[in-house]
């Protein structure tokens, strides 16, 4: 069966919240990161854009090249709860949605052109967005995933693109390389080297001969550039949650040691998360008594995926959660409300050190394992 995929996103969406909250912001510059020189630019609105400003660029830079923006340190609690809000909408109507980050979405409505048009089902879920959130949204329509993000990016600002199959290929050909979601700078330099500009001119050449160049990426590369992409849209319940349960050999009320071990299960979680470019959005705490009564206790958070953020709020849980003054059989952790997307989200401080410390934990890690460094407190 022909599958019909759509492709929802927030159009700027930090700085779009940001405008919600504060209407005179409309028509200006707007950038959302770090305040200080030493922090980075999180996201801007189209108006900075025409300046040079973009994601990920040194703030200092960003004052350099549009002095007259307005400057906003981000509100991951904030952003947080209008993600949720749009989610919720989505849910209510979609037949099945995968949430891939804060602020975009994948729809698998094959089938549902026999009793609705999906351009129309399309267009009135969009409208719905904008009418009880207040934000702009824009949404591409296709055969798979990769076709509909791409034809989401053409549509912006807050627009709308239907791209079938017979047309797929004439969408796809004009466009540089850059715009396939898996071509990161490193491979467009790579296809820039060999002459490939365009789209079209990767999907003409022979694979192999691509495999060469980029190894097996390649392969995957070229298909996308064909239009070809069978990645499912899994659905957002399937993947919502993590987590670690810990059962004591004895029974105990050592609250210190029940401590650090909760430490232990977050750092690996959280490392986890890091590793797979997801946050979490919920937290939860579970405890077992000697007796076996079991009780536990979650709480929403704003999208993070940083050890000292999870740190404090599993530890504040489980002292809320803990008041029976009883043995301790078993302790678990659970993340869950995962989304994708990068923990720098949180750091609309200038933390610039704690960043780079993130940074090398997690290359130690990855390199000599999990287990070759760790944090104090989770030791005895």
């Amino acid at each position: 069966m022909e599958r019909t995929i759509l492709h929802l996103d927030l159009d700027t969406f930090f700085v779009s919240v940001e405008r919600l909250v504060n209407p005179s912001l409309e028509g200006k510059p707007v950038v959302v990161g770090g305040m200080s020189d030493r922090g980075v630019v999180s996201t801007c609105s189209y108006e900075a854009r025409r300046f040079g400003v973009h994601s990920a660029m040194p703030m200092r830079m960003a004052r350099q090249l549009c002095p007259q923006a307005v400057y906003i340190r981000g509100d991951m609690e904030l952003y947080s709860r209008y993600s949720r809000l749009v989610t919720q909408i989505i849910a209510d109507s979609a037949p099945v949605y995968e949430k891939m980050s804060i602020d975009e979405h994948y729809l698998d409505l094959t089938g549902m052109d026999r009793f609705y048009g999906c351009l129309q089902w399309s267009h009135e879920l969009r409208e719905r967005i904008i009418r009880e959130s207040g934000l702009p949204i824009s949404f591409g329509l296709s055969e798979n995933k990769t076709v509909s993000k791409i034809a989401t990016g053409e549509a912006k600002p807050n627009g709308e693109l239907q791209v079938v199959p017979p047309r797929v290929h004439a969408f796809l050909d004009p466009l540089p390389v850059g715009k396939i979601p898996m071509a990161g700078e490193k491979t467009c330099a790579r296809l820039y080297a060999m002459g490939v500009q365009t789209i079209g001119v990767l999907r003409q050449l022979p694979v192999l001969a691509v495999e060469q160049v980029l190894g097996r990426n390649g392969i995957e590369l070229w298909k996308r550039a064909n239009g070809q992409d069978a990645t499912p849209v899994r659905p957002y319940r399937e993947r919502q949650s993590v987590s670690a349960e810990h059962t004591f050999e004895q029974d105990t009320i050592d609250v210190a040691a029940i401590r650090r071990r909760l430490a232990g299960m977050v750092e690996r979680l959280a490392f986890d998360l890091r590793r797979q470019g997801r946050l979490t959005g919920c937290v939860a705490v579970k405890i077992r008594y000697a007796n076996f009564d079991t009780h536990d206790r979650q709480q929403r958070i704003p999208y993070t995926a940083f050890d000292h953020v999870l740190q404090q709020t599993v530890t504040g849980l489980f002292d809320r959660l803990y008041d029976r003054r009883m043995m301790i059989r078993l302790v678990g952790v659970r993340f869950s409300e995962l989304v994708g997307g990068r923990p720098q989200l949180d750091l609309f401080e200038d933390h610039s050190e704690l960043q780079q410390l993130y940074a090398a934990l997690d290359h130690i890690k990855t390199r000599f394992g999990a287990s070759a460094i760790t944090y104090g407190n989770t030791l005895n």
